[in-house]
């Protein structure tokens, strides 16, 4: 996936993928746990979806985190619905871009990735599945 553009922005407005077998498959995944960790209380992402993001801000407001609890499902269930889409329009690319931001946080967060000296120590597949993330949400943001 290295070397090329994975998306880019056409004339006509709409955001082309060209994501190989394996970059479908990361971010399908990357998807589906956002998905499962919204509807799963146990799953491992669940608390990083759900806990407040400030937490000086909305800790007492649920109001607030119900908000950004639906949202975040609609986003993952949009962006799995359009997985294997070649072109996305402005409303998809933002889903995609928004779920795979909420998938790197809570993927740094579950495996302890808080700061450059422990994501130095990951194990080689965790950093090729966060770089990989970072790639692609550097690629779709550079569309905007």
């Amino acid at each position: 996936m290295a070397g090329s553009k994975i998306f880019t922005r056409r004339r006509d407005g709409r955001v082309e993928v060209r994501m190989n077998d394996y970059g479908r498959s990361v971010v399908r995944s990357a998807f589906a746990n956002v998905l499962a960790a919204e509807r799963d209380p146990d799953h491992e992402w669940h608390v990083s979806l759900t806990g407040p993001i400030d937490p000086s801000l909305d800790q007492d407001n649920p109001v607030a985190m119900l908000a950004r609890q639906t949202e975040t499902s609609t986003n993952a269930e949009l962006a799995s619905l359009t997985v294997d889409e070649q072109f996305l329009n402005d409303a998809e690319a933002w889903v995609w871009l928004t779920t795979l931001q909420v998938a790197l946080r809570s993927t740094a967060q579950t495996n302890g990735l808080l700061t450059d000296e422990l994501l130095a120590e990951a194990d080689e597949q965790m950093l090729s599945y966060v770089r990989t993330i970072q790639s692609l949400l550097f690629d779709l943001a550079a569309c905007f």
